[in-house]
């Protein structure tokens, strides 16, 4: 087997000092492959989003290591960290973070603003993720106006205009009925199936988690079950 893409290494997280200290990872250890779909299940506080905010470089560790393809994520600081996340990961959360007032292409075309990208491209691949998810005709659209799984798939667009090849999915169907969760879902696992994308799934939804290749059970800050699917 190919060396893992992440790889966690008794990872810890902790808040506070004293008697205030929180422990929300307590020597947490994965690996996590480039193509994989993995699903982090736990009852709220378990610590899945900590974890995904660790694997996501949004935070570092209290203690452990996180290594992105072999290299030491202690090492990136600055400018070297930010562009290391713009072009490797891509978001989708439940509460879309979409900016309400201005267009959906304008919201789709964020991260590539961030990293520096001109107008004229910027453009370009932002309608070409939105022509991807089949709304091309909402780009001048305000993302007030549209509905929950247009709102959903324009964060899915906003995830893929940097070409990501992970894309970390924070509950991404928990605002939405089922109907539009299931197209949601069936989007994502196209992308990690169809373009290799590494799917990493935040959730309660054990049906989702189901359809993941892999699902790891947190609970109290521990790994407590970490099995592969069957196909």
């Amino acid at each position: 087997m190919t060396a893992p893409f992440l790889s966690v290494t008794d990872v810890r997280k902790s808040y506070g000092r004293g008697s205030n200290r929180f422990d929300a990872l307590r020597g947490v250890s994965l690996d996590i492959h480039q193509g994989e779909s993995v699903a982090i299940i736990g009852k709220s506080g378990s610590g899945k989003s900590t974890l995904m905010h660790l694997l996501a470089l949004l935070d570092q560790p209290t203690d452990g290591t996180i290594a992105l393809e072999g290299v030491d994520t202690r090492s990136l600081r600055g400018r070297a960290l930010n562009r290391t996340r713009n072009k490797t990961f891509g978001f989708v959360f439940q509460q879309f973070f979409l900016t309400a007032n201005t267009s959906v292409l304008e919201n789709v075309v964020l991260p590539m603003k961030i990293a520096g990208i001109g107008r004229g491209e910027r453009k370009r691949r932002g309608m070409a993720a939105l022509e991807q998810l089949e709304l091309a005709d909402k780009a001048r659209n305000k993302a007030l106006n549209l509905s929950g799984g247009q709102k959903q798939r324009t964060v899915i667009a906003r995830a893929l205009v940097n070409n990501p090849r992970v894309i970390f999915a924070d509950e991404p169907t928990g605002n939405l009925d089922s109907a539009t969760g299931a197209v949601v879902e069936d989007i994502l696992f196209d992308l990690n199936r169809e373009h290799g994308i590494t799917l990493i799934i935040v959730t309660h939804d054990e049906e989702l988690a189901a359809r993941c290749d892999r699902r790891i059970h947190i609970r109290d800050g521990l790994i407590i079950s970490n099995e592969a699917l069957a196909a």
